[in-house]
């Protein structure tokens, strides 16, 4: 029987989904997002799993942290997951959420049993011109001014804006970006750009002995597509491009993205690909 729970955990909005003697999967979202961001692929998972989603500190409905450096984010969900006396996970990050996904596995391995990056920029250097609107909104002198004054139809714009296909995003996940504050997102980007900028995402992964699968939208409009092919040099690894969808998968190809997700959990890199 599938169950579902919320609780404040260890600094983050910790949300629980599926029945919890079923193997656990982690979702962790990217930066500005939340938790809810995973909702049109939950329900399938949730089926054969027991699934974990957290706000990152400061995302979301979880408080301010006093780091925002990525191998801090992820020693707090090595925290959580400590605390939930769960085995190894497959953990799954959305965006810059594939960095902390990857940084849980560099700290703790014995936590992940194995990881899928959907959206993950593999290098600073493959990041795309952004948007007028998010650059106006996420730069100063503008950002400052704007952020505290977007309304929801802003919101929804802004995020559309990294869709290859138009989404409908639910009233509290809009309601979840409006609780991230312009320093904490600010913060956010740089510390994740601090991370790849260190070591390349392909790079960090191929020291991990984890199989990997990569989820990529074939239209990214924040990413270049082709440079998805970079973690071909990981091993262990497997890559997926979905046609005609842009960085958010989950909301724009949902079906495929939660049977690709269940395929790799369920037997790992060795799955056959799922035809979009």
């Amino acid at each position: 029987m599938s169950e579902h729970s919320v609780e404040l955990s260890h600094g983050m909005h910790v949300v629980h989904d599926g029945p919890r003697q079923a193997p656990p999967l982690l979702l962790i979202h990217g930066s500005g997002a939340s938790g809810g961001f995973w909702g049109p692929v939950v329900p399938a998972l949730a089926r054969h799993h027991h699934v974990i989603r957290v706000d990152l500190p400061g995302c979301g409905q979880s408080p301010p942290a006093a780091s925002y450096d990525v191998p801090a984010q992820a020693g707090q969900v090595a925290v959580l997951l400590d605390g939930l006396g769960l085995p190894p996970v497959v953990a799954v990050g959305h965006s810059s959420g594939g960095y902390a996904a990857t940084a849980l596995a560099e700290l703790r391995p014995d936590l992940v049993r194995s990881l899928a990056l959907i959206s993950s920029g593999p290098s600073l250097d493959a990041l795309l011109p952004q948007p007028l609107l998010l650059r106006a909104l996420m730069a100063p002198p503008l950002g400052p001014l704007l952020w505290p004054r977007r309304s929801d139809a802003t919101i929804r714009r802004g995020i559309n804006a990294t869709c290859a296909r138009p989404v409908d995003l639910p009233d509290d996940v809009v309601a979840d970006i409006r609780n991230i504050s312009y320093h904490a997102l600010r913060t956010l980007l740089r510390r994740n750009a601090a991370y790849i900028t260190e070591r390349s995402v392909p790079e960090r992964l191929a020291t991990l002995e984890v199989p990997v699968l990569v989820i990529f939208g074939a239209a990214d409009p924040r990413w270049e597509p082709a440079s998805a092919h970079r973690y071909d040099v990981v091993p262990n690894a497997r890559l997926e491009l979905l046609p005609g969808v842009g960085h958010l998968p989950m909301f724009e190809e949902p079906g495929t993205t939660g049977a690709l997700l269940l395929g790799f959990a369920a037997t790992g890199v060795d799955t056959a690909p799922v035809t979009p």
